[in-house]
């Protein structure tokens, strides 16, 4: 079992005198900068326009945001939160000519670390603090007096002391509240993408699309699909996330059970586990990494494009009015 950290095994007055830089005021940059500050940190953020909405929004929440590049050389920690598809070109250009020794590199995921798109130099310590929720629910548990779960690694220990900022970091974002386990950045990275592709965003909507197209394609009305194939699924999760796989079907009827546990491995059977398997490799071989890259650098045309297409399927129509009925009015 993998050990977790807590409040008492973190200590934030490692941080007395030091300022924490966070790059990005977006999803996470909005909720880990407020709550470090919260939590007493010396918090600067960084952004590469002063006339944007995330701008506002820091200004607005009692920030003075600098430039990238000033937010680098004032940063004890630079902690990057833009989105990973930027962070090595920001880096290059804004935040390498200030990287000396005895600074910290930080962030929230792996992926430039890990595939070598950022090369940070060999006397800083590079860290990673990754919030298990996005931006919004990590904002909201700290209000409320909790915090949201959290993983910590670190890639280079060049202080002797990595492991014990990453701690200090996350408790100042309220994570150790709810506990911490520590990764590796190789870990992280290779485990995030593949649930992200294979199971809670890939997996999931091409699940639920499947589900309906084949109930209307059937004959029923699509509204009546759209309840049974999607709308219910949150209601699902909610059981498993509270208390695990078996809670939700002590909490469903016994013909939804047996009807489960019956028929669902016969739609995620050894044909599916071997394309899982294929996906793992693309991400453990950096296949994936350098496709996400190459579109990237393309313009992202084909990303654009699913975009486009995916937006007018009948089940996004059919769900946006239903969705309505939900709303207080």
């Amino acid at each position: 079992m993998a050990k977790i950290y807590y409040d008492e095994d973190a200590n934030m007055s490692m941080f007395k005198g030091k300022i924490i830089s966070v790059i990005g005021y977006g999803i996470q940059g909005r909720a880990q900068a407020l709550n470090a500050k919260e939590s007493g940190m010396d918090v600067v953020v960084g952004l590469r326009t002063n006339d944007s909405k995330t701008y506002n929004q820091a200004v607005a929440d009692g920030f003075n945001p600098v430039s990238i590049e000033e937010a680098a050389k004032k940063g004890n920690v630079i902690h990057i939160l833009i989105p990973d598809e930027t962070q090595a070109d920001v880096y290059e250009k804004s935040i390498k000519p200030y990287i000396k020794k005895g600074k910290a590199l930080m962030f929230s995921h792996g992926f430039n670390i890990h595939f070598k798109r950022i090369i940070p130099p060999n006397d800083i310590d590079v860290i990673m603090v990754a919030p298990k929720s996005p931006g919004a629910g990590v904002r909201k548990t700290y209000v409320e007096g909790f915090g949201t779960p959290a993983l910590i690694a670190v890639y280079q220990n060049a202080s002797g002391k990595a492991k014990e900022k990453a701690l200090a970091f996350a408790k100042a974002i309220g994570a150790t509240r709810a506990g911490v386990i520590e990764t590796t950045f190789q870990e992280e990275t290779e485990t995030d993408l593949f649930g992200e592709q294979v199971d809670l965003c890939g997996g999931t909507a091409e699940l639920i699309k499947a589900s309906f197209d084949t109930l209307v394609k059937a004959g029923y009305q699509p509204e009546i699909a759209y309840f049974e194939t999607c709308h219910e699924l949150k209601l699902i999760v909610d059981l498993i996330q509270e208390g695990g796989i078996e809670n939700m079907w002590n909490k469903v009827s016994n013909t939804a059970e047996y009807g489960g546990r019956t028929r669902g491995k016969r739609i995620i059977n050894e044909k599916t586990k071997d394309t899982m398997k294929e996906i793992l490799g693309e991400i453990q071989s950096g296949e994936f990494a350098e496709e996400w890259v190459n579109e990237c650098k393309g313009g992202m045309k084909n990303l654009n494009n699913m975009r486009e297409e995916e937006a007018n399927i009948q089940i996004e129509k059919v769900g946006a009015e239903l969705r309505k009925m939900f709303k207080k009015k």
